[in-house]
């Protein structure tokens, strides 16, 4: 729900934590178990007061979804165009699409389990962001491919494997347990790589390009919650 006219910061503030508490509320009892009553319970708003923040229940989704993707995509957006090799991008966007994964649990319990609840303009909306971001992904795969690091691998079943290895960590990871993002980010590309290379033993170090890129570049996070100032490499 785009900010109307005259809504202030505070308005955008108080909204984001109504979309928050919807996300645990339907991860924990569901999308269509959770009612509009319970929400404003939980949130301290009577129903006509939820409804101006909110615009209605379904709307939730959309809302809940672009609390991940819209950032995400986003981050995801500025590695994919960095002058840097493929296999690296790759590696950086796993690890920024692990970092959401772990900091939005319920967010993308809902987004894995809940978007199919929407129609109309609503789900192809909600369509169109996951398959922007597959693009993504699909691009740096071609890219890795065209340049004789990767076989030639059919990119639509590759890109669904990097996908499903990643989204699938919500249901069972702890963000306060052993493996970080940035673990995790490192095993999972290992084990694709490995499985993508055209010779496994001419595969650069790409956790060791990694550690250089976050060295030389403290300012571009990985996060995509945070602000990625424009500035050049450090030297």
């Amino acid at each position: 729900m785009p900010r109307q006219p005259g809504h202030g910061p505070g308005f955008e503030i108080r909204r984001q934590k109504i979309i928050d508490t919807a996300a645990s509320l339907f991860a924990q009892q569901g999308y269509a178990a959770t009612s509009i009553n319970d929400l404003g319970r939980a949130v301290g708003l009577a129903k006509g007061a939820l409804y101006y923040y909110i615009g209605s229940k379904e709307n939730l989704l959309i809302e809940i979804q672009s609390r991940v993707l819209g950032p995400l995509l986003a981050r995801a957006q500025e590695i994919a165009v960095l002058d840097e090799a493929p296999l690296l991008r790759l590696r950086l966007l796993s690890e920024s699409l692990l970092t959401i994964i772990f900091r939005r649990l319920d967010h993308i319990w809902v987004y894995e389990h809940d978007y199919r609840s929407l129609g109309g303009a609503e789900l192809e909306t909600v369509l169109r962001q996951r398959a922007d971001f597959e693009l993504l992904i699909t691009g740096l795969l071609t890219e890795a491919v065209e340049e004789g690091t990767f076989r030639a691998v059919e990119l639509d079943l590759a890109t669904l494997q990097f996908v499903n290895l990643h989204n699938h960590t919500y249901q069972w990871v702890r963000p306060e347990g052993r493996w970080d993002a940035a673990f995790l980010s490192g095993e999972y590309c290992s084990t694709l790589f490995r499985g993508f290379a055209a010779s496994v033993a001419e595969l650069p170090d790409v956790e060791a390009l990694a550690a250089e890129f976050k060295r030389a570049r403290p300012a571009l996070h990985l996060d995509p919650e945070a602000t990625w100032e424009a500035v050049s490499a450090a030297s």
